[in-house]
């Protein structure tokens, strides 16, 4: 009665890996760190990060989590620390000990009772965060170089 239909065209599509549901990287309490980060995965930041974050992925930032980052971009940002600047993602969640200054575009926000904003919120129907594939390591680019 339910049966699965095998579709060919549907086969032969290329699989793209979803963004990351889950933690799978720690920035401890007592680190500070200075860049970028990048990437496909979840990320959980509970010490200083001071850069640029573009994560095809989720990104937690704990209650003990301080981020200063001009244009953060993720597909879920859940925030209980503090975030300096401005964050476009498919969701955002401001727990109740989190604190943000800046401006927010997302599809989808929540908040609880407590949680800090000073800045604006642009909802829209559908976010592209703007992270697309991950730049290619010399060792890749080497190999198409010699394929072709």
């Amino acid at each position: 009665m339910f049966r699965r239909k095998d579709d060919a065209s549907t086969a032969s599509l290329p699989q793209t890996p979803m963004p990351a549901e889950r933690v799978t990287s720690i920035l401890g309490q007592d680190i500070a760190w200075k860049g970028n980060l990048s990437g496909i995965g979840g990320v959980r930041i509970e010490g200083a990060f001071e850069g640029e974050i573009a994560l095809r992925g989720l990104l937690v930032i704990g209650a003990t989590g301080r981020v200063t980052c001009p244009h953060l971009r993720a597909n879920v940002v859940i925030i209980a620390g503090a975030v300096r600047g401005d964050i476009t993602a498919e969701k955002v969640e401001i727990r109740a000990t989190g604190r943000v200054w800046g401006d927010v575009v997302t599809a989808a926000f929540a908040t609880e009772e407590g949680a800090f904003l000073r800045g604006q919120i642009r909802m829209e129907d559908s976010v592209d965060v703007g992270v697309g594939e991950l730049p290619l390591s010399p060792q890749d680019e080497e190999e198409i170089i010699t394929d072709e």
